[in-house]
Parts: C-alpha cells; sequence; structure tokens
C-alpha cells in the first residue's frame, strides 16, 4: 500500500514531464529511500508490539464491519421462525366426545368443531408439544332447543367464550405405544391441570391417538346457578377422543 501511495505521489507525476537524466535518477532515489522507510517503519511497529502480527484485514468473504452515522438506530434482530409443524389433523377420521349423567342417565355428546396444533414425535416424547382448540359453540347432543341451552351463561357461555383449550406441559412414555400427556384445560376461563393417558396406533401414513378423561364440571362453573345440585346432573363428565393425524414419524 505504502509503495503504490509512493508511485502515485512521486513517480506518477514524473511520466508526464520531459525525461532526463537527472529525473530518472531523482525517482530513483525517492523510491529507494520509500522502500527503506516502509521497511524500517515494519520493524519499530514489530518491536514495539512484542513481535505481534498486525490485524489482519478484511477480506471479500469478510467484509469490514459499517459502522452506523451518529444517532442512527440500528434495528434489533428478528430470530429465525420456527419452520411450522407438518403433522396435521384428518377431521373426517377424528372426534371429541362427552358423556355426562341427568338423572343417573347417561347423556351423550359431541363437538363438531375443532382443531389440532401437533408437533408429535413417538421417539421423542418429551420434546413432544400439542394443543386442541374446541370450538364450543358446535356442541351437537342430538336435541337443538337443549343446544340452545348449552349456549347460555350458566353452561358454556359460548357467545361471551366460544373456545375451550388444551396445551400440552408434559408428555411421556408410558409403554410400547401408550404415552401421557399433561396439560393445563381452560373453559369459561377457568383452568385445571388434566392428566390424559394417550394410545397410539399407526396405520400407513395415519397415526390415531385416542384416549378419555374425566373433569368436575364445577370446576369450570358448566351447569352453574340452579344446575349446580350435582344429584340432578353429574358432577363428573367423561371427554372422549380420537385424533387422526398425517406426518407422524414411525413409533
Amino acid at each position: 500500500m505504502q509503495l503504490h501511495i509512493f508511485y502515485f505521489s512521486i513517480i506518477n507525476p514524473f511520466m508526464h514531464m520531459q525525461s532526463s537524466r537527472t529525473t530518472t535518477i531523482s525517482i530513483a532515489i525517492a523510491l529507494a529511500v520509500a522502500i527503506a522507510a516502509a521497511c524500517a517503519a515494519s520493524a519499530v511497529q514489530a518491536q514495539s508490539s512484542g513481535g505481534a502480527k498486525p490485524a489482519a484485514k478484511p477480506t471479500a468473504s469478510q467484509p469490514e464491519a459499517v459502522k452506523p452515522a451518529p444517532g442512527t438506530v440500528t434495528p434489533a434482530v428478528t430470530p429465525a421462525a420456527t419452520p411450522a409443524s407438518s403433522q396435521k389433523l384428518v377431521l373426517a377420521q377424528s372426534s371429541v366426545g362427552f358423556v355426562s349423567r341427568q338423572m343417573g342417565v347417561p347423556v351423550q355428546g359431541k363437538f363438531t368443531r375443532f382443531e389440532v396444533q401437533s408437533n408429535f414425535d413417538p421417539k421423542k416424547p418429551e420434546t413432544s408439544k400439542v394443543s386442541l382448540t374446541i370450538d364450543l359453540t358446535s356442541a351437537d347432543i342430538g336435541n337443538p332447543e337443549t343446544e340452545v341451552e348449552l349456549k347460555k351463561p350458566g353452561w358454556f357461555d359460548s357467545t361471551k367464550r366460544p373456545q375451550a383449550n388444551f396445551v400440552s406441559t408434559a408428555i411421556k412414555s408410558a409403554g410400547a405405544g401408550k404415552f401421557e400427556v399433561e396439560g393445563q384445560l381452560t373453559i369459561k376461563g377457568a383452568n385445571q391441570r388434566v392428566v390424559v393417558p394417550l394410545v397410539v396406533t399407526q396405520t400407513g401414513d395415519m397415526t390415531q391417538a385416542n384416549g378419555s378423561f374425566q373433569i368436575k364440571r364445577i370446576d369450570f362453573k358448566i351447569g352453574d346457578g340452579e344446575w349446580n345440585d350435582v344429584s340432578i346432573v353429574a358432577n363428573e363428565v367423561q371427554v372422549n377422543f380420537k385424533l387422526t393425524l398425517t406426518g407422524v414419524v414411525k413409533l
């Protein structure tokens, strides 16, 4: 770099001047002095730094960082988004139902609309995550008048709170094709911890997860007010589900 500077500052101007013997000698002397000065400067720098090598200059693959101008706000770096799971719910082959008892008589119902977000690895269940969202307005018990009643504040209050949600917090193996899913269930703004035993089977590219668990409706204020009497409508409600997914790795 120093040789280039001396070339352009000393030699080049003389290239446009009239050539002469004296000029040629002067250029040679100037060039020799420049080379000597550069060598001396390098030796002094090496001696003062204890022999340490000067910092490497940026290369084409490692460009020098450009400092922002004073007062410039540097934007925050956004982390790369996590790829979405390729596991998909096959709704036509899935179901979420419930069984309650009124005056000792079983009353069965189901939800016709629900969604599943799944990132389930049966070989590494501890790293898995699943969630279930149920549209409470889709409750079907085969009686239109009762279904209208279920939407009212004393029951699901689904006009104001149309969704029930389950989000897993831990998944562990419980034997061949069996798992235990722990999570938080939210209905009408009330949260309860539930543990769901799960049986997983596979046929072709389809994975089916079957399970059931019991909740107490009073914990979620379902059947509030005059319906709090558990001798009329039992407190215990059995929830049964069958979820069919594609994209799950083999057991």
